[in-house]
C-alpha cells in the first residue's frame, strides 16, 4: 500500500484531489518561499515546490515505516508580468495595487509540481511546471475594490481566484485552467505514472 501526503494546506489543491478520488494525507510544509529578485517564475515555482516537498519529508521520514512507497505532492503557484513575479498581496492596497497592473493585459500562472518519492530507504524527486495564459478584462478601480471587498485575496497569487468570484475578471485562457487553480492535474499524473502511480 503507498501513502500519498499533499504538502499544501491550499483548499483549492485539497479538492483538486478530492475530484480525482485520491485518499491523502494534508501535511503543510512551512518551507522557505523566499526567492532571489531576478529569478524567472519558472525557476521560483521549481525551486519552491522542491522546498515545500523536502521540508515535508523532513517531518514525515521516521513516521511511515509500515507503507510500500510515500508519496510527496507539492507545488507553488505564482503569477508573472513581463517576468515580475506577484505572489501573494501584503494587504488590500498591495491587492488593489496588484489588480490594477493585471486589468487590461496578458499574464502567465505558473505552478511548479514536485513529487517525492520514498521507497526502500531512497528517496526520489521529480519536479516540472506548467504554464498558462490568460488574459484580464479592463477593469474599473470600483470593480476592483468591489472584488477585493468580496473575497479573501490575501491568500490568492495575483490577488484574484479564478475559480470563484475572480472569474469575472478574466477574459480568457490558453492552456491549463486547474493549473490556475493551483494544481495542473495532466501534469500531475503524468509525473505519477513515471512512478508506477495511477490515477486512473
Amino acid at each position: 500500500m503507498d501513502k500519498i501526503i499533499l504538502a499544501s494546506a491550499s483548499p483549492r489543491r485539497r479538492e483538486i484531489l478530492n475530484q480525482m478520488s485520491l485518499e491523502f494525507e494534508i501535511i503543510q510544509s512551512d518551507a522557505d518561499e523566499t526567492i532571489k529578485e531576478k529569478m524567472k517564475p519558472d525557476d521560483a515555482v521549481k525551486l519552491i515546490s522542491e522546498r515545500k516537498a523536502l521540508n515535508t519529508y523532513e517531518k514525515i521520514k521516521n513516521k511511515y515505516k509500515d507503507f510500500d512507497k510515500v508519496i510527496i505532492i507539492a507545488a507553488d503557484t505564482v503569477v508573472s508580468i513581463n517576468d515580475k513575479i506577484l505572489g501573494k498581496p501584503k494587504d488590500k492596497n498591495d491587492a488593489f495595487k496588484m489588480l490594477n497592473f493585471l486589468s487590461g493585459k496578458k499574464h502567465f500562472v505558473y505552478t511548479g509540481v514536485t513529487i517525492a518519492v520514498y521507497k526502500d530507504n531512497k528517496l526520489n524527486l521529480s519536479t516540472k511546471s506548467e504554464c498558462t495564459e490568460v488574459y484580464m478584462r479592463t477593469l474599473t478601480e470600483n470593480e476592483i475594490k468591489k472584488y477585493i471587498e468580496s473575497e479573501n485575496v490575501l491568500d490568492k497569487a495575483g490577488a484574484y481566484a479564478i475559480q470563484s468570484k475572480g472569474a469575472v475578471l478574466i477574459e480568457k485562457i490558453n492552456g491549463d485552467y486547474l493549473n490556475i487553480v493551483g494544481l495542473p492535474i495532466t501534469l500531475l499524473y503524468k509525473m505519477l505514472k513515471e512512478y508506477d502511480i495511477y490515477i486512473l
